[in-house]
Formats: structure tokens, sequence, C-alpha cells
């Protein structure tokens, strides 16, 4: 009995020096906090397309909608919501809080059309804001979930750190929710799983092949979107977000992923099931 408990405390010990020293130290994330890093303003700022795809999301539209129109952005910028089917007044409500903004002649409110074989919901519907913007293309994409609210230099930061570490990718990891009882008990673990798998500091190391994005919150350059064949590269894919990091640091880009806590989910799991279901569709479907 002695011996078989030195081996499970060796072993355990084992697996915390492998986490400890062998896995990019994903528990040390000061250096990709994005609240506490300074971020210098680059010469010209580019122009911005915000793409936020939207399904059946009446409770949290107009916030996100409002934090997105009151962006401190000093460049161009634009804001494409892309109404996937919704069954509620998701596409109203995102318009009526546009013009109460008075940000109405920069945001357009279009339809998805029929989804395509082969696509998935999300990315199809991102297509379809992309594909609206041909004729002035802008030189970054900004995908963001519809139940995000972020901070008013959410935007500013993205670009100055892109242009200033020439980035092709860059994400930022927002607060997520921890006030149910199964939020306190399962998010935690799971952000830590997530980057225990996908180490910040691996992710934006050129020569490692971990590729990783949080995809609530994504800036995209224009060009390397072009280079990687577009979304049809990836439109199959279930994680869209780590499957767009892989494509572009495929072909050499440079990515990084850090996080926020000034940038907020309006998502809100009250049950186990709720949570376990989030898992499913990312964990599980990435970890085959």
């Amino acid at each position: 009995m002695p011996s078989i408990a030195l081996l499970f405390g060796g072993l355990t010990l084992l697996i915390w020096i492998v986490l400890t020293f062998f896995r990019g130290a994903f528990w040390q994330l000061r250096a990709f906090d994005d609240d506490i890093a300074p971020h210098q303003s680059p010469p010209v700022w580019p122009r911005v397309l915000c793409v936020m795809p939207a399904r059946n999301e009446a409770e949290a539209i107009a916030r996100a909608m409002m934090s997105l129109a009151k962006q401190e952005y000093p460049g161009e910028f634009r804001i494409v919501i892309v109404d996937d089917h919704s069954e509620d007044a998701t596409a109203e409500l995102a318009r009526g809080t546009a013009q109460e903004a008075g940000a109405g002649e920069r945001v357009r409110i279009m339809g998805a059309s029929a989804l395509q074989s082969g696509w998935t919901g999300k990315l199809w519907a991102l297509q379809q804001g992309i594909a609206s913007c041909k004729r002035d293309a802008p030189e970054y994409f900004w995908f963001t979930d519809a139940d995000i609210e972020h901070a008013p230099d959410t935007l500013a930061r993205l670009v100055s750190r892109a242009e200033q570490q020439q980035l092709e990718l860059a994400s930022l990891m927002v607060l997520l929710q921890a006030k149910s009882f199964a939020e306190r008990l399962l998010i935690p673990p799971f952000l830590y799983f997530f980057l225990m798998l996908y180490p910040p500091r691996w992710i934006a190391d050129t020569k490692a092949k971990t590729a990783g994005a949080a995809g609530g919150c994504i800036l995209l350059r224009q060009t390397a979107l072009e280079r990687i064949g577009g979304l049809a590269a990836i439109r199959g894919e279930v994680i869209d977000d780590c499957a767009l990091a892989r494509a572009v640091k495929r072909i050499g880009g440079a990515i990084w992923m850090g996080l926020t806590r000034k940038s907020v989910s309006l998502r809100a799991y009250q049950t186990f099931g709720e949570i376990r279901d989030l898992i499913a569709r990312t964990a599980f479907t990435q970890l085959n």
C-alpha cells in the first residue's frame, strides 16, 4: 500500500512539473493582460469593418450594439450586423439601438441568405458580412459576438497592437460570467484547461505549431484573409476561431491571443446542462 501511495504521489508531482515548466507557463498571463499593456497609436489608423453575426440575441443585442457604436476609434469604422434568421426581435432592437446611439449611417443590418451546404452557420453569417463590403474593403475585419459588451477602447487597443507588432490576427478572451453556482464551479476550470491546451506564449511563438484564438473578439488583417483563401478555407469547422488561427499561422502569419476584463460576456449559464453543452461544442469537438 505505501508503494502505491508513493507511485501516485510521484505521478502527481511529475504532472505538476510538466504543467509548471513545460506548457508555455500558461498560468502566467501578465504579459497577455491587454488591460495593463501599453498601446502606441499608429501614424495612420486603418479602416476597420466590424462583422457581428446574431441569431436570437434579443436579450443582449442592444448592449452589444451600443458598445460597438460607442467605440472610441480614431479611424474609419463601420459595423455590419448579420441577422442569422432570428425568430425574435434581434434585428429591430439592433436597428433601434444604432439610431439611438446616432450611429445609423455607419451601421448596416442585413439578413443572412439560406445556409449553403458545407458551411457552419456562424461562418456563413460572417461570410455574408464580408461580402457586403467588396466595393470598399477594409484593412481589418473585427469579428465579435452579439452577446459581448465591449469597452470603448477595445478596438483601438487591438488595432494598435496589431500595427505595432505586425500581427495578422489578434484576439481577446473577454470576461465570462461567474454568478450562478454552476458558473462559479465550472467556468474557471474550463478556462484553465483551455489555456493549458492553448498556452498564449505558444500561440504568439511563430516557431510553435500551437494556434488558437478567442472567437468572441478577433481582429483579422484583410490581406491575411485573402492569403488563406477566405473563410471558405475553414467553412465546415465547428471551432472556427482556432481553425482560423491555424490557417493564418500556417501561411506564416503572426498571431496573438490575450485577455481582458474590460469587455464582458453577457451570456449567462444558469444550469450545469447549459455549461455541458458549451463544453460539448468546444473541448470535445476540438479534441475529437
